[in-house]
């Protein structure tokens, strides 16, 4: 059996743009990732390869020309494209997407509740669907958001519902704790076991 390529996360994401400022005037002024660094494009000396920071060090970078313009009209979701970017913010900007939004005149869907997070939808200038999403919940010490994820999928499914709600994520969550209680207790016990055992040895 051939051996898997094991990824270990997102690098980077690179999108097609128009020009250099109209880029960063949306990515950076309106959605606030920082420009960190342009060169040439290695492959096409006559694009400039633009890389933004997304917030989390991951880099979002763009290929642009001066003679291009905005293109607008919504990009294709057919097999093989992009169908959208999802963007983490906290809760707090969460709550403010829509309206400063509007305030810019970016058109927005306005809040959608996606079962185990919230999202907003909108595009950027090239007609590039983003997404603003938030979880409705953080996991419990040691653990991750897909680790709830995986856990309120099962309890869904054993519960067949349609998909995961409020009371699966909850559910989820307390499972998760308990386990990490439990392993804490196991741990400990374990240790005085441990120290027991050293205690009632002879001395050589």
């Amino acid at each position: 059996m051939a051996s898997k390529l094991q990824v270990q996360g997102v690098h980077h994401i690179t999108f097609v743009g128009s020009n250099r400022q109209a880029t960063i005037d949306f990515y950076w002024d309106v959605l606030g990732m920082p420009l960190i660094f342009e060169q040439p494009n290695l492959d096409v000396p006559d694009e400039t390869h633009l890389y933004f920071d997304a917030g989390d060090g991951r880099l979002i970078t763009f290929f642009v020309r001066p003679t291009r313009q905005n293109d607008p009209a919504p990009n294709p979701e057919g097999i093989g494209n992009l169908h959208h970017l999802a963007l983490m913010a906290s809760r707090a900007t969460y709550t403010q997407v829509a309206r400063r939004l509007n305030e810019r005149g970016v058109w927005n869907t306005g809040p959608i509740d996606r079962g185990f997070m919230d999202s907003i939808y909108f595009r950027d200038p090239n007609g590039q669907l983003l997404e603003i999403a938030v979880y409705k919940f953080e996991p419990p010490v040691g653990y991750t958001h897909g680790d709830v994820l995986a856990a309120a999928h099962a309890i869904r499914l054993a519960a067949s519902d349609y998909n995961i709600e409020d009371k699966h994520l909850a559910d989820a969550i307390e499972q998760l704790a308990s386990r990490r209680v439990a392993t804490r207790q196991e741990s400990r016990s374990a240790a005085l076991a441990s120290a027991n055992g050293h205690d009632t040895e002879p001395v050589s």
